[in-house]
């Protein structure tokens, strides 16, 4: 028997709930390997999951979490065996799939990813699905071109996970960054991540009709979309490029023309990191343990149990959970 978050769905009322129940592994669902997990996070999809669902759950009784790390116990598949540290992100694990929080999981081989050099599975889960997509990012405005010394770097949602892991990469690289918050009291924590500029929030945020607007920024990382990624494509220098990763100001680029297209020649590179395939995220997570300071990473995290989740999941919907939550599975 082991310790799962399950929830659950009354058929009448049609109301959720979550709690902590012990379980036997004849509940897991079908995989080819069955991982020991040692820790979770906590992410936005999270907590639609263990909330009402927001469209996200398929099947009651569900275990939520979208991400996880620890030992491989058992494995039906020649390219894990147990003893081996793999780290989960993606492929709506947590969501469709019984996820992380839970002592054991069990999952198809191909979504894991061998834990890299340097990192165990609590600084993993300090990264998570988080992170992941900040390095995707920071490696697709690499691939386009971005490199330090050719302006600031915007950060939109800087104090969200995405952002803060975003803000301390794009820093230890060597990179200008301005970080975007609506948050004041969150310019000393930005500024410890690397953050040289902050921007409030509303200067970011009114739809305007000008085709364009002086040229600001040389990249950016942007979790938000909505009327700010509308001005920020107006603002972007010749050439430059956003990697679009969130829509936490809605999916409507609102304000948004074709001129920055055209006549700067700004790019608008999607991020996803849930169908990402594995040889991209093998080069992800190495990047991440090169890349990203862990001194930094120490620095966003706030440690939580099995049985916080079901407040941590209320909270990140209301925008009140600042960096990266890593989650003991075994406390």
């Amino acid at each position: 028997m082991f310790k799962a978050l399950i929830v659950e769905k009354d058929a009448e009322t049609g109301k959720t709930s979550a709690s902590v129940q012990e379980i036997g592994e004849d509940r897991l669902p079908e995989g080819e390997v069955t991982v020991a997990v040692e820790y979770s996070t906590v992410n936005y999809k999270d907590g639609l999951c263990i909330g009402p669902g927001g469209g996200l759950v398929r099947n009651y009784p569900h275990v939520p979490g979208i991400d996880f790390a620890g030992t491989v116990e058992a494995s039906s598949d020649d390219r894990y065996k147990p003893g081996d540290k793999v780290v989960l992100t993606g492929w709506r694990v947590g969501e469709a799939h019984w996820g992380g929080y839970s002592q054991k999981a069990r999952v198809k081989a191909d979504w894991l990813v061998p834990l890299p050099d340097g990192l165990d599975a609590r600084a993993a889960m300090a990264v998570g699905t988080a992170g992941l997509t900040a390095m995707l990012a920071v490696m697709a405005l690499q691939d386009h071109g971005m490199v330090p010394g050719d302006g600031p770097v915007l950060v939109t949602g800087a104090a969200g996970g995405v952002g803060s892991v975003a803000v301390a990469i794009l820093a230890n690289l060597g990179f200008e960054v301005a970080a975007v918050t609506g948050r004041p009291e969150q310019e000393d924590y930005l500024r410890a991540l690397g953050a040289t500029e902050i921007v409030a929030r509303d200067e970011l945020t009114e739809v305007t009709r000008k085709p364009l607007e002086g040229e600001r920024w040389a990249g950016c990382v942007d979790a938000v979309a909505g009327a700010m990624l509308g001005r920020v494509l107006k603002q972007m220098k010749y050439g430059k490029s956003v990697a679009a990763i969130g829509l936490a100001g809605g999916a409507v680029i609102e304000g948004a023309l074709i001129t920055p297209f055209i006549l700067r020649g700004v790019n608008l590179l999607g991020i996803d990191s849930v169908m990402q395939p594995y040889d991209n995220r093998v080069r992800a997570w190495e990047r991440i343990a090169k890349d990203l300071p862990m001194d930094k990473l120490e620095a966003m995290v706030e440690p939580a149990t099995l049985a916080d989740l079901p407040k941590l999941g209320a909270d990140i919907l209301k925008g009140q959970v600042r960096g990266r939550v890593v989650v003991d599975v075994n406390a």
